[in-house]
């Protein structure tokens, strides 16, 4: 991977992929794939082959969601799963500063800060899924579970249920108060 100006790929990205060791395809669109349905269409995939990278503020900390294309976080999920008061998504701003990038181009991995990463189990339901190569342009293929072993990520389930399923209900741990023990149903 290059990173001079004839590179598809953001300059802070092609860089990431260069210290890990990454050979991967950059794609880039002549459109946006800003969103996720947009990058489906794109490249000719589902939906849910789209993996976004998603920042949020857990008690004002970032923290990064991967989570795919056809499915929605559950705030309090994620507030569950980080024993968190209050998740709240971040604003464009808090993005470009935590990421180095803009919404819509956001990589999984490659960010200017270090930041705590939660992937949804969904992903994996996949052989090959795409994601954001650090511009609202450009996007790459990887399996799954080397993207979540290169974005540091841990496994959890923080997907909004889908119609007509129950919200999982999880024991308390002891100790824990209650208002971060449950994720609201």
């Amino acid at each position: 991977m290059t990173t001079d100006e004839t590179s598809p790929a953001h300059p802070q990205f092609a860089a990431a992929l260069q210290e890990l060791g990454l050979d991967v395809e950059i794609r880039r669109f002549p459109d946006e794939t800003r969103t996720a349905q947009q990058a489906a269409e794109a490249i000719g995939c589902q939906v849910s082959e789209i993996v976004k990278s998603l920042i949020f503020a857990a008690d004002g900390v970032p923290v990064l969601v991967l989570m795919d294309g056809a499915s929605r976080v559950d705030v309090e999920r994620v507030r569950w799963e980080l024993c968190a008061a209050k998740v709240t998504r971040a604003d464009a701003k808090a993005v470009r500063e935590t990421t180095g990038y803009a919404i819509g181009g956001v990589p999984p991995f490659g960010h200017r800060t270090r930041t705590r990463v939660l992937a949804d189990r969904g992903i994996l339901d996949h052989d090959v899924v795409w994601a954001a190569a650090g511009t609202p342009h450009t996007v790459f293929a990887m399996d799954p579970k080397s993207l979540v072993a290169h974005a540091g990520a841990t496994l959890v389930d923080v997907r909004e249920p889908s119609e007509g399923t129950r919200a999982d209900v999880r024991e308390p741990s002891e100790g824990t108060p209650a208002d971060v023990r449950e994720p609201s149903a």
